[in-house]
């Protein structure tokens, strides 16, 4: 794999069961690309290793004084060079490319496990974690597998450079085979504290990042009510508290550096002391000195890889555990005890045996997918709740808990939150259940946009560049959601008048909250999905353009399904079906006019009528689900 030919078009299936499984994964994954670095990095080492030889004979030639031999050592010396120069370029050109192919591989496999999980996954990772894994984690992990194969080839030159020693000079060779173990073993004592001050000043970042994630998604807010100097003082102490463990950290691999450096001129002092000795007493030549002595001294190179790959290790292993941790994650998980709730009948799956107000002529469930892998149509039925949104019209959908709301939205995707994920079952869109689907087909059957939609940065072209039928035009579905006055602003900030060239900036923060959601709106409208579910997306508009808002959806939406759900009375009034839900179960439907004269709880939540304001029309202050029913 090379760089060019990335992104990859399946990155795998990894092994998340820890941190050194995926890892081990990965290395399987890039053995081709290990096995190139391998080779190259036995070409540069072996020829450095060879240097030594060539130099002790040039010596000794010059000693006896022969040219042939002196000629020879040099031209050696140069293809010595020559290979040297190949072989490190080559090894770091494939060194390189195994860490970017790495690196991407991880960044394919979260993205995928975030597009997988959607909103569920800030549920059960921080925020600050999931950005951590993204973006220093990757780069250390792609650093220890590009690095174990520099380090083979690192130890098997030590190693052939010893048995060579061992034969060449068999009295150096031995002090130079007891010694270079010492000093690959000298490091391993400081390895766990140093590792222990690593993982503490990793995780200190992490707190610090998720708390700086956190401010300044609410720096707004932060503003408005004037806490953003106690949050930044938190931050400051955080930041101090992460330049701390880095200096207690570095000095750790300042110890362990200073020692790599140490041992091997210690180890080379006892083998020139020793050969010195020899070569007095005439047991070796001068040659052969020299030669031992610039092989010790050229082993201190590939040694310094033995700390680089402790380094590598030590800083990849708790990265892997964090990607290992998200990669692992299901949507879906073993069923728990759930507990029971008050219903007003038994759960069925058929929507015409759950309540009265469900049945009747318009409220048909439609027939098995067609043919060839026709995209499912029909009515959108969620079994759990009894809700059934008919298919070709706007259903709103009221629920007396905002989580509640947001859960069952969800739900309606085909994408439960890991709260819900038990053992119930599936939603389903006309005769087939969306649990069947894979999950990119689900998603573009039925799409679901949360309350707080997500607006990434770019052109506000590229933000409505979305996968869609092609039936809703930008410019249509803009005017549905009654952007007219964000393509103002935006035109004003664009440089050729064009707001569909203008920059949105992150998250779309440069916009107000209701500018955010219009835009949001719009990028649905434009998908023009069979179901489209909408929560709460008018929250942050003023009662006139929400108005506006109500009749664009409908106007545009009209013959597809579609589910709102709001309170508004605004919204509510354009539906042509309101269903009233509480605990956990539909409590009536009909139009907003009816249900308001006639569900006293529904009232209660669209109106925003009080205890006192409901006992002075004679309704009862609390209801009971089983009483009315």
């Amino acid at each position: 794999m090379q760089i060019r030919d990335l992104p990859y078009s399946d990155p795998g299936l990894p092994d998340a069961r820890s941190g050194p499984r995926f890892l081990l994964w990965l290395g399987r994954k890039h053995r081709k690309g290990q096995l190139k670095c391998l080779a190259w990095g036995l070409l540069h080492f072996g020829s450095i290793a060879g240097l030594p030889y060539t130099v002790g004979l040039a010596v000794q030639a010059v000693l006896d004084r022969s040219g042939g031999r002196l000629a020879l050592a040099g031209t050696l010396i140069g293809l010595l060079g020559l290979a040297t120069a190949l072989g490190d370029v080559m090894l770091h050109r494939t060194a390189v490319t195994n860490w970017v192919t790495t690196s991407a591989r991880v960044q394919q496999l979260l993205a995928r496990k975030t597009a997988l999980l959607g909103s569920a996954l800030t549920r059960r990772v921080a925020a600050g974690e999931v950005v951590a894994v993204s973006t220093g984690d990757v780069e250390k992990i792609g650093w220890f597998v590009e690095a174990l194969s520099r380090f083979a080839a690192a130890a098997s030159t030590v190693v052939l450079v010893c048995v060579g020693l061992l034969f060449y000079q068999p009295a150096l060779g031995v002090d130079v085979a007891l010694g270079i173990p010492v000093l690959a073993l000298a490091v391993l004592p400081l390895l766990p504290r140093a590792t222990r001050r690593a993982d503490f000043q990793r995780e200190k970042a992490g707190r610090a990042t998720e708390l700086a994630s956190d401010t300044v998604a609410g720096l707004r807010v932060l503003r408005g009510i004037g806490g953003e100097e106690l949050f930044l003082d938190r931050y400051r102490r955080a930041s101090q508290e992460v330049r701390t463990a880095a200096v207690r950290s570095a000095r750790m691999w300042a110890a362990i550096s200073a020692t790599q450096v140490l041992m091997p001129g210690l180890l080379l002092i006892a083998v020139v002391w020793h050969g010195v000795h020899l070569a007095r007493e005439g047991r070796i030549t001068v040659g052969e000195l020299v030669t031992v002595y610039s092989a010790v001294m050229m082993l201190s190179y590939p040694l310094r890889h033995f700390q680089e790959i402790a380094m590598a290790y030590s800083f990849s292993r708790p990265s892997a555990k964090r990607a290992a941790r998200v990669l692992s994650l299901e949507r879906t998980a073993e069923p728990t005890s759930r507990p029971p709730s008050k219903t007003l009948g038994p759960r069925t799956s058929d929507p015409t045996e759950r309540q009265p107000f469900l049945t009747g002529p318009d409220l048909t469930v439609s027939g098995p997918r067609g043919a060839g892998g026709a995209r499912p149509t029909g009515d959108l039925y969620d079994p759990v709740t009894g809700l059934l949104a008919p298919a070709g019209r706007l259903t709103a959908v009221v629920c007396g808990d905002p989580d509640e709301a947001g859960r069952l939205a969800e739900r309606l995707g085909g994408h439960p939150t890991f709260e819900d994920a038990v053992d119930l079952p599936s939603v389903r869109l006309g005769a087939t259940a969306l649990d069947d689907l894979p999950l990119p087909e689900a998603r573009t059957a039925v799409l679901v946009q949360d309350k707080d939609p997500v607006l990434l940065s770019g052109t506000l072209r590229e933000l409505l560049d979305v996968p869609a039928s092609g039936a809703v035009t930008h410019e249509e579905a803009l005017a549905a959601a009654q952007c007219a006055d964000v393509l103002d602003a935006l035109a004003q900030a664009s440089m050729n008048d064009d707001p569909m060239a203008a920059h949105l900036t992150e998250r779309g923060r440069s916009l107000s909250g209701g500018q955010r959601q219009r835009l949001a709106l719009a990028r649905s409208l434009v998908t023009d999905p069979e179901a489209l579910v909408l929560d709460e997306p008018t929250s942050a508009v003023d009662s006139h353009t929400e108005a506006r808002i109500g009749d664009g959806i409908r106007g545009l939406r009209a013959g597809r399904t579609t589910v709102v759900f709001t309170s508004s009375p605004l919204l509510l009034d354009r539906a042509e079906r309101v269903v009233f839900l509480t605990d956990g179960q539909v409590a009536a439907a009909g139009t907003h006019r009816e249900l308001v004269h006639s569900e006293p709880r529904y009232r209660a939540v669209v109106t925003r009528e009080t205890d006192d304001e409901r006992a002075a029309v004679g309704a009862p202050a609390h209801f009971d689900i089983e009483e009315t029913a």
